[in-house]
Order: C-alpha cells, then structure tokens, then sequence
C-alpha cells in the first residue's frame, strides 16, 4: 500500500495513520520528521536546510522532495509507506509522482478524511491544556469534572493561542484554498477515495480498511 493521507486539521488523520502503520507494518513518512531529522544527522541536505531554517526562510520544495526521495529508498518502504501532510499543493503532487515513477513505486490511493467545518472547529477551539501535567481536554467532547480545573493534578487549564478561534479559521482556510485542488488531480487519477471522521476512532478505522479494500 502506497498512501497520501489527506485531512484538515483536526480532521483525526494522524489517529487513523498511526492504527493503519501497525495493520501493515508501514511506515508513516512525515516530511516535519525527516526534516528534524536530517538536520541532526547532519546530512547534506539536512545541513542546506539548517542554514535557511536558521536565517528564518522556508525550505524549499526542492529539498523537501530530495528528502522524501532519500527516505523511500530505504528497506522499510519496500511493502509501502503512508505520506502524511504532503504534498500540499498540486505542484508539489506533480513532483512527486516524477519521483515515484522513476523509483516504480506509484501512488495507490489518496484518502481524505472528511469532517464537517462546524466539527473541525470544536474538536480545535474547544481543545484545553493543563498548566501543570499538560494533561488536554476538550469542553465539547472530554470536559473536565470542574470548570478549568485538570482532573489529574488540580491545575489550571488554559487555551493555547494556536487553538483560538480566528487562529483555527485561518488554518482551516488556508488548508481548503491549498488542499482543495490536490481533490481534483487524484480525482482525475481516479484515485482518490475518502471516508467521513465521524465517529469512535475504531469505527472510522473499520471504514477506512473496507474503503481501502482490506
């Protein structure tokens, strides 16, 4: 199984990418892990990356992609692998499918995981953190026996200002106006398959192997 993992923030991809690593023995490929680690291996591209990420500038796709290339070419992708939060766009799918094409190892199938805006945003803006054991809540779905006070160990809880609503509505935006296009292109593919969010994490898994065919 070669996989793109599509999903919005909060969407419960990584949760589901974490349960489809152990069925097959896959590994998830992160380009923020390979990134991180390339840097402290200090490979060379780590150490082109290092320099731009020091003087505050964006990697470029061009790096990110000789990254990735690096990294399917070891052993334990041979069965397959799972790509999670890339590519992006459109132009970042074309230049990887160059890639897995010359190494002959195509793309199976796009899964997106599907939930509603209005879902997305409370899982996100209703997410609260423990000042003291950094225990996580959510006043929707897991809300602590007391107001503001962690179950745990007494401490106050608190909301991160990544998980602030105008900061969530950004994200979620941004997210639709770059990841709206890829639809399209693995659509054309034919693809693309997608499965709804909703439900316990093992219900949603069940639907995701039946979808993927196993």
């Amino acid at each position: 199984m070669r996989l793109v993992l599509l999903g919005a923030p909060g969407a419960g991809k990584g949760t589901q990418a974490k349960k489809l690593i152990d069925k097959y023995g896959i590994p998830q490929i992160s380009t923020g892990d390979i990134l991180r680690k390339n840097v402290a291996d200090g490979t060379p591209l780590g150490k082109e990356a290092k320099v731009i990420m020091d003087a505050g500038g964006l990697v470029s796709d061009k790096i990110v992609l000789g990254l990735i290339e690096d990294r399917l070419k070891q052993s334990d992708c041979k069965k397959g692998f799972i790509l999670d939060g890339f590519p992006r766009n459109t132009a970042q799918a074309q230049s990887l499918d160059g890639i897995l094409k010359n190494l002959g190892m195509p793309i199976d199938s796009a899964l997106s995981v599907d939930v509603p805006k209005d879902d997305l945003m409370k899982r996100l803006t209703g997410r609260r953190t423990c000042k003291g054991c950094q225990q996580m809540y959510n006043v929707y779905f897991s809300a602590p026996k007391k107001d503001g006070t962690c179950d745990k160990c007494g401490g106050a809880l608190f909301q991160r200002d990544d998980d602030k609503e105008e900061t969530i509505k950004k994200r979620l935006d941004v997210y639709e106006a770059q990841t709206a296009p890829l639809f399209d292109y693995y659509g054309k593919k034919g693809i693309l398959k997608s499965v709804m969010g909703v439900g316990s994490i093992d219900e949603i898994f069940s639907k995701v192997c039946k979808i993927l065919g196993s």
